[in-house]
């Protein structure tokens, strides 16, 4: 019996990921496996890939010491991952939420930041600083449906808004005409002093002897 050939055979790791870590987002989930590889060599990094919820990690057969030291870079990763900050696009997704109210509420505070971090754009030489935000946080914002509450407080904080501008606007204009009114009165003649001077005039010239 011929003895088998096992230099093809693919070495293989995988590892679930947590719905603690995902928080049920597709793009969190590619997240972590973005992170995972920028963690790894170069020659590694395209070797892991994210199937149907799990990081899969491949290899021929005679690259195990190569295999073994990816292994053990994503293992660690893997261990504390539940606590991977969270990233702008990622929390927009898991909270369903646009960038504007990402950006409003992180100025007026209800969205607590995490800190934040820099990463040079692929390819470029400019680097790009944003907020991240802490998972746990996250999680407690998702589930306690404190966005739907914010999203109505801000109707009704532009409700309020426009109130006050059209009111605003409203007493500007009345000011603007009593200015005028008030300006125009003051420059029509005075129709008794006119008519007391058209008198002294009647009794200079003698018509009233």
């Amino acid at each position: 019996m011929p003895k088998r050939d096992t230099h093809n055979i693919e070495l293989l790791k995988t590892w679930a990921l947590p719905s603690k870590a995902t928080l049920g987002s597709a793009v969190r989930a590619h997240g972590i496996l973005l992170e995972m590889r920028a963690r790894l060599p170069q020659s590694s990094k395209k070797l892991i890939v994210l199937e149907a919820g799990e990081l899969v990690l491949s290899m021929a057969a005679d690259a195990r010491s190569e295999f073994n030291a990816a292994v053990g870079i994503v293992s660690a990763a893997m261990a504390d991952i539940e606590t991977l900050p969270v990233i702008p696009r990622e929390i927009q997704d898991i909270l369903t939420i646009k960038p504007g109210e990402r950006h409003r509420w992180l100025a007026d505070g209800r969205l607590p930041s995490a800190g934040t971090r820099t990463v040079r754009l692929a390819g470029r030489a400019r680097q790009i600083t944003f907020h991240v935000f802490d998972p746990r946080v996250v999680e407690e914002l998702l589930d306690s449906g404190a966005v739907d509450e914010w999203r109505e407080d801000d109707i009704a904080a532009a409700a309020e808004n426009r109130r006050r501008a059209a009111y605003k606007a409203k007493l500007t204009r009345s000011l603007k005409q009593s200015a005028k009114a008030s300006a125009t009165t003051r420059a029509k003649p005075d129709d008794a002093s006119t008519s007391l001077d058209e008198w002294e005039e009647f009794g200079r010239d003698g018509l009233l002897r």
